[in-house]
């Protein structure tokens, strides 16, 4: 298993602006029963905190703050809170203003309330339903947290925060955004007039240490046998989609499966809001542009497929085909760039092909059914289907190997396949990984590229993994 994995990529975080004021919604009312903020944390507690964040962000010289280092902001923050205490006449010994000045340092260079989450790395999403619900997936469980804001002006603050670190914005006429942390984390907002009850922020946590195939198959995403297999066909170029619903784990497997590139060749990945991992050193990384505030502006995955292409890659990877850019993809497979890898939604290897057509379609091109169906089947080489199941584990159900036209139809065999066997009352999920004992086309180009492979691992008669 060694032989694919790879070292982490470090991740240099940036220092997160401090905006202006956010726009007012009116917040819904506080839940009747709303938990403290942070742990022993008494409501007094937070509004003092609180009290205290507003009269520091009027008071503080941000322009100032911005030429510092950390240690001088946060010398310069317990100075203020110091300040704040003996003025309010707080009875705090040294400990207890340590703490509140380490938490009120996290709000203004952080993201408040969000930061503990952050920094916990058994959390993989964070999931905010206006400012009193916080939830959080840990271990692919949904849970409530005691975390909240104290309204939704306290939310908006966050996030305008978050938006502005990426150069986009988020109003009312543009309530909905997609943008990252500086960390990498994907995040999703949405504000009123849209979102009813107070912003709704959904963030994908981005892991400091990328799992590896050697991670996953210890995890029991997949056995060894079917991670040698993929790692083999992506090293020989063999054009790949991974298929799966949200939270499913996509990214993680095209990270995973990167590491079986050569440091040779040049990679050009074009996203929605950069958060692909990719360990080798030869990398452009493309990001989607939103309309600014004229509407002007808006650069599509289609328009950066395009531009790609000019750019002299030896693999274009997307890190999500969901529009008229799906055909721009399947065009630069076709056209040299064997290798090149793509994640997509959908419920299983037939459903994909189904959406590429769909997406096809949305670009309003000229071209037939079967001729798009053809583009597809001379440009994809296996589809990985990812699923996430009813325990919250994830696995790969389907490698599926597509083997050209029959007809009007793509044609396509099942190598891999994991057959549910029984759900324990406890709703875990059992079942086992098998061959369907069909030999693979693509494992003959594997052997012409020196790649060895047990072709024993396709005996169907064989469990290679059970979970």
């Amino acid at each position: 298993m060694g032989r694919f994995s790879s070292p982490s990529a470090g991740v240099t975080p940036e220092a997160a602006p401090v905006p202006d004021a956010a726009a007012t919604v009116a917040p819904p009312p506080p839940p009747p029963k709303a938990e403290p903020a942070a742990k022993g944390a008494t409501p007094s507690q937070l509004d003092i905190r609180l009290r205290l964040h507003s009269r520091l962000i009027d008071e503080l010289d941000l322009a100032k703050l911005d030429k510092l280092n950390e240690a001088d902001m946060r010398r310069e923050v317990m100075r203020l809170v110091a300040d704040f205490a003996r003025a309010e006449r707080m009875a705090l010994n040294t400990a207890d203003l340590q703490e509140l000045g380490a938490s009120i340092f996290d709000e203004m260079v952080g993201l408040g309330p969000l930061e503990p989450l952050l920094k916990d790395e058994s959390i993989n999403d964070i999931l905010i339903n206006g400012p009193f619900q916080v939830y959080v997936e840990r271990r692919g469980e949904l849970e409530l947290t005691p975390i909240h804001f104290r309204d939704n002006d306290h939310l908006l603050r966050i996030v305008n925060r978050i938006v502005a670190g990426v150069g986009r914005r988020i109003d009312e006429s543009q309530p909905m955004v997609d943008a990252r942390l500086a960390d990498g984390s994907r995040v999703n907002a949405a504000i009123a007039p849209i979102a009813i009850d107070g912003a709704a922020v959904s963030i994908r946590k981005f892991s400091k240490k990328p799992l590896t195939l050697e991670k996953l198959c210890a995890l029991g995403a997949m056995p060894e046998a079917v991670a040698d297999f993929m790692h083999g066909a992506v090293k020989s170029r063999v054009s790949t989609v991974i298929s799966g619903g949200t939270g499913s784990g996509k990214t993680t497997l095209l990270n995973a499966l990167s590491a079986a590139i050569s440091h040779g060749e040049r990679l050009i990945t074009i996203e929605d809001a950069a958060e692909l991992q990719l360990q080798q050193p030869h990398v452009v990384r493309l990001e989607t542009r939103p309309p600014n505030i004229e509407g002007k502006g808006e650069i599509r995955q289609r328009e950066l497929v395009k531009n790609a292409l000019r750019m002299r890659p030896d693999r274009v990877i997307l890190g999500e085909v969901r529009s008229e850019e799906a055909f721009d993809m399947l065009q630069a497979m076709n056209t040299g760039h064997e290798g090149s890898m793509a994640t997509i939604h959908a419920n299983n290897p037939r459903e994909a092909i189904g959406r590429l057509e769909q997406m096809i379609a949305m670009g309003g091109l000229a071209i037939s059914p079967d001729a798009m169906r053809a583009q597809i089947a001379s440009a994809i080489g296996l589809i990985i289907q990812v699923t996430r199941l009813s325990d919250g584990k994830r696995k790969i159900t389907h490698v599926t190997e597509i083997t050209g036209m029959e007809g009007q139809v793509v044609q396509m065999q099942d190598i891999f396949t994991f057959n549910r066997t029984h759900t324990d009352p406890d709703g875990t999920v059992h079942g086992e990984f098998r061959a369907t004992g069909l030999r693979p086309r693509c494992i003959d180009e594997m052997n012409r590229r020196g790649i060895a492979y047990d072709t024993a691992n396709f005996d169907p008669t064989r469990v290679l993994g059970a979970s």
